[in-house]
């Protein structure tokens, strides 16, 4: 049980932040949060959390957590004009726990300046979506210092109770988050690949992925994404950009550490492809803030294939 005496900062309530600080307010903390757009923080304050005004209103808190989309946002947020620990302010938390998907690199910096303050820094990005969040089926990887993360493990908990696995010092956490993305964007799109390949023959989606999702080749990702490629409802869960930046971080790796890794290079290159398309669409912006899962069109389309709703009932399994 996390130690409810602590005061615990929150920064970024997006489609995954804000059910992650939910869970944690609903666990009894004594939860401050920020984010840049207030009117998302505001229905957490009717169940108890206080709304800052700046990050650097956070400065006293005992452990600050951050789930933000990029490594510049990130840095922005800690040591910004109004971040956190920005203009060497002598208030500062004990530890900071990102959870956000950054750069091994923006990762280490971001670290070393934390130290420089005295402060330790936790990595741990976690695996799902805010579905999956409330489900209580989240999981989360984690590095950094041992006796910071034994501090802060019973509050991760709170949000990943399906598991947080700790894989040692420093960034290692960053390279397995880094590596599970490659693997989801791999995955959906051999998913969508061998869906219209059944689909096209006569197979109808929602009978194929129940097949799938029964069979040892099933998994919670392909169980729970099947209703979207069955109704084609494409809200929200991940960007194709985000996707997009999380195979770049991973095939540099790949790159500096000599390890070949060509399906993946060739599934990012077919998600640039999506992107590119989308860009021609009279309702682009739309189309691209969609879910990654939305590369189901632009395959079909590649097939020779109009999609439908199939208009079926498909357990998510969550």
């Amino acid at each position: 049980m996390p130690d409810n005496g602590q005061r615990i900062g929150w920064i970024g309530l997006g489609r995954m932040g804000y059910p992650m600080a939910e869970r944690l307010l609903n666990s009894g903390c004594d939860l401050s949060v920020w984010n840049r757009t207030r009117s998302k923080a505001e229905p957490l304050a009717a169940n108890g959390a206080k709304i800052l005004d700046r990050p650097a209103d956070l400065a006293n808190m005992d452990v600050v957590f951050s789930m933000v989309s990029a490594g510049p946002d990130l840095e922005a947020v800690y040591f910004g004009k109004d971040g956190v620990v920005g203009e060497q302010r002598d208030a500062r938390p004990d530890i900071f726990v990102d959870c956000s998907t950054i750069a091994v690199e923006e990762s280490a910096a971001i670290r070393e300046r934390l130290a420089a303050r005295g402060a330790a820094f936790v990595a741990a990005p976690v695996s799902g979506n805010a579905k999956v969040i409330r489900a209580g089926k989240l999981s989360a990887v984690v590095s950094g210092p041992r006796t910071a993360y034994d501090r802060v493990e019973p509050l991760i908990k709170v949000f990943a109770p399906r598991g947080v696995s700790y894989v040692g010092d420093g960034e290692l956490a960053r390279v397995c988050k880094i590596a599970h993305n490659v693997m989801l964007g791999v995955v959906i799109e051999n998913l969508i690949e061998i869906t219209l390949l059944a689909n096209k023959m006569g197979v109808p989606r929602h009978a194929f992925l129940a097949f799938i999702n029964n069979s040892v080749m099933g998994s919670m990702f392909t169980a729970y994404k099947s209703p979207a490629l069955v109704s084609l409802d494409w809200t929200t869960t991940f960007t194709p950009a985000l996707l997009r930046k999380d195979f770049d971080l991973g095939l540099a790796l790949g790159r500096e550490w000599e390890v070949p890794m060509p399906i993946a290079a060739a599934a990012r290159e077919v998600l640039q492809s999506h992107i590119g398309a989308g860009r021609l669409r009279p309702d682009a912006e739309q189309y691209l803030n969609a879910d990654f899962a939305a590369l189901a069109e632009t395959l079909a389309r590649a097939a020779g294939m109009t999609l439908t709703s199939e208009n079926s009932v498909v357990a998510s399994g969550l």
